[in-house]
């Protein structure tokens, strides 16, 4: 098991910044999959960006909307999950989550609220 723990959100202006941390409770090197959800007021939570490790690559994978805006990383060493977001939109109002997956189990954290003011 890991347990996900969410920091860094808050109230900003449009065209702000914002950086989200995710600490882990274990190491996070051999998860297959880690990043972060969201989901706003009304709407289906959503894939925001996302590391997948397989077998010999590493991939990233960006929802459409915040591809040149957000940029996530990862520090392996501090078992840590870092979303730097830019220039922010109202629309980007939600609650984010990290996630991960491991041998077919999904884990989510408790939720970090970002509400970004026009």
């Amino acid at each position: 098991q890991v347990q996900l723990v969410e920091s860094g959100g808050g109230l900003v202006q449009a065209g702000g910044s914002l950086r989200l941390s995710c600490a882990a409770s274990r190491s996070i090197f051999s998860i297959n999959a880690v990043g972060w959800y969201r989901q706003a007021p009304g709407k289906q939570r959503e894939l925001v960006a996302m590391f997948t490790t397989g077998s010999i690559v590493s991939i990233t994978n960006y929802a459409d909307s915040v591809k040149g805006r957000f940029t996530i990383s990862r520090d392996n060493a501090k078992n840590t999950v870092h979303l730097q977001m830019n220039s922010l939109k109202p629309e980007d109002t939600a609650i984010y989550y990290c996630y991960a997956r491991e041998a077919g189990k999904d884990y989510w954290g408790q939720g970090t609220q970002v509400t970004v003011s026009s």
